[in-house]
């Protein structure tokens, strides 16, 4: 018998929590909830769920706390649903570990999608031989290179170390701050030109002849994506 995937739903709304329990459980998943920060991490503690959906305007603390607290556990994704529309407060849930930020007033049926593609992205992992596949795109780890469409695809040093950070994080929108500190080491303003040079190098590079995928998506003003092609 098969195991039914895990959420676990963080949210004070008691309209919007008992909605979204409903919905996921009808579409197959084992859905745990919970109204306050503290009851959502007793249970996170107590079952492990696969993915949490998080309000951050909780009663008893801030949803940004509870990102802290559990990011360091890597077998969670977080998918923060919040009526906070700032591109402060996106940056900062994303810089922190959340996998995704849809925000309120939502479409169910995104946010099903966006549970799919957390789930399709914990599916996602390097071989025992160290190989990464995302449909066209292969890339040795151990012989530091890169495939496209079964040709050597030749990067510069900084390119391959995004793609490489990409591919680690497939399906997660990495903020630009994300990607400056752990390519180049430091967050300068100036480098945010350079990383955009370097991003439309990359999508050149991956471009598909025929329809519209993109491996690298990007999200103005808050960062960029690898897309996992289906």
């Amino acid at each position: 018998m098969e195991v039914k995937k895990s959420i676990l739903i963080i949210e004070d709304d008691k309209s919007i929590r008992n909605f979204i329990s409903a919905t996921v459980e009808i579409n197959g998943y084992n859905c745990y909830s919970a109204a306050t920060g503290e009851e959502g991490l007793n249970i996170i503690e107590k079952n492990k769920p696969e993915v949490v959906i998080l309000d951050l305007g909780l009663p008893d603390m801030d949803g940004i706390e509870i990102i802290k607290k559990i990011t360091y556990l890597e077998s969670i994704s977080i998918i923060v649903l919040s009526a906070r529309t700032e591109d402060k407060d996106k940056i900062i849930a994303l810089d922190l570990g959340a996998e995704d930020y849809l925000t309120k007033p939502f479409s169910i049926d995104e946010l099903l999608a966006r549970i799919r593609v957390a789930f399709r992205k914990k599916g996602i992992r390097t071989t025992k031989n160290n190989i990464f596949e995302n449909g066209e795109l292969t890339i040795d780890f151990k012989a530091n290179a890169v495939f496209f469409k079964n040709k050597e695809l030749h990067l510069t040093p900084i390119e391959y170390k995004i793609l490489i950070l990409l591919a680690q994080n497939i399906g997660k929108v990495l903020t630009h701050n994300f990607i400056l500190k752990n390519v180049w080491g430091d967050i300068y303003e100036s480098d945010k030109l350079s990383l955009r040079v370097f991003m439309a190098n990359l999508r050149k590079k991956l471009k598909l002849s025929e329809g519209d995928f993109q491996y690298i998506q990007t999200y103005v003003s808050v960062g960029y994506k690898m897309n996992k092609y289906y």
